[in-house]
């Protein structure tokens, strides 16, 4: 069925698209890209291969490339379309625009210059992973990336480790496993997890597990593809000084205090800051 030609007014309409399955697409988003006087993607190839599929012809259209690389030229070009009356229509690679995604700049510009902006929803990796993953859904964070250095990812997972809700990572099948393993250490190793791989795609796949399960999967079996990490929230457990004391104790022996304060917070969803002092006492009387 071909898409509807419509009469668009001038601004810039976010247009979601599928993420795998090429019929996961709206017919409102169809009708958008059929219509839109100037089309701008994060990978041109792909919106054209799309719209082929679909039977929407580029026809005489601009056709431009937005991406991260090149978003300070192209921008004030479509920019200047919008101000001269004519509709944008822009397309993230996969998914929905904005999520993690160059088209945040475009569209905060054309917001700030009192351009109208619209969006015709659509897939979202995110919330696909989330219907599939089997952790709770009523509060979650989305986290992006963490970022590549280990040091770095370390820190960004212990920003994450008290707050109460699902957390969300795009992650890339090369570091799926160092990931992982940071997480198990830092967030606790049997904190529920799920790696959802490929969504709405041929090879789709949903691993559930702990932390600490799951890291191992994919040391022996890594996955490959487009990834969506679930890392379940966190319980807290009642725990004792006398006993906390003798856990930091143990932990101590093959441990610096740093990171055995780290890891017995995490488990047991205590103020870092209490047991980071606790091990230091541990460490200066056991000297």
């Amino acid at each position: 069925m071909n898409a509807e030609s419509v009469k668009l007014a001038a601004g810039l309409y976010l247009v979601a698209v599928p993420i795998g399955t090429a019929r996961d697409i709206t017919l409102r988003a169809l009708d958008v890209l059929a219509s839109a006087d100037v089309l701008a993607a994060e990978d041109t190839r792909s919106l054209r291969r799309l719209m082929d599929i679909h039977g929407i012809p580029v026809g005489d259209r601009p056709l431009l490339a937005y991406h991260d690389h090149n978003g300070d030229r192209v921008r004030p070009r479509l920019m200047q379309a919008v101000a001269e009356g004519r509709s944008v229509a822009y397309a993230s690679e996969a998914g929905t625009p904005l999520i993690a995604d160059p088209g945040y700049d475009l569209a905060r510009e054309m917001r700030g210059a009192g351009h109208a902006i619209t969006s015709a929803p659509g897939a979202s990796a995110v919330i696909t992973a989330l219907t599939l993953g089997g952790l709770p859904t009523d509060r979650f964070l989305f986290a992006g990336f963490l970022p590549n250095a280990s040091g770095a990812r370390r820190s960004g997972l212990l920003e994450l480790r008290d707050i109460q809700a699902t957390l969300v990572f795009y992650e890339s099948p090369n570091r799926i496993a160092a990931t992982l393993e940071a997480a198990a250490d830092i967030l606790g190793k049997d904190r529920p997890a799920a790696i959802c791989r490929e969504l709405t795609k041929k090879f789709e796949e949903i691993r559930r597990g702990s932390l600490a399960d799951l890291a191992e999967s994919c040391r022996e079996d890594p996955p490959r593809g487009e990834i969506v990490l679930l890392i379940g929230r966190g319980t807290s457990e009642n725990i004792s000084d006398s006993d906390l004391t003798s856990r930091l104790r143990q932990a101590l022996e093959g441990q610096t205090v740093r990171d055995a304060a780290d890891q017995l917070a995490a488990e047991f969803g205590l103020p870092r800051r209490k047991v980071y002092q606790m091990a230091l006492k541990l460490e200066k009387g056991d000297e």
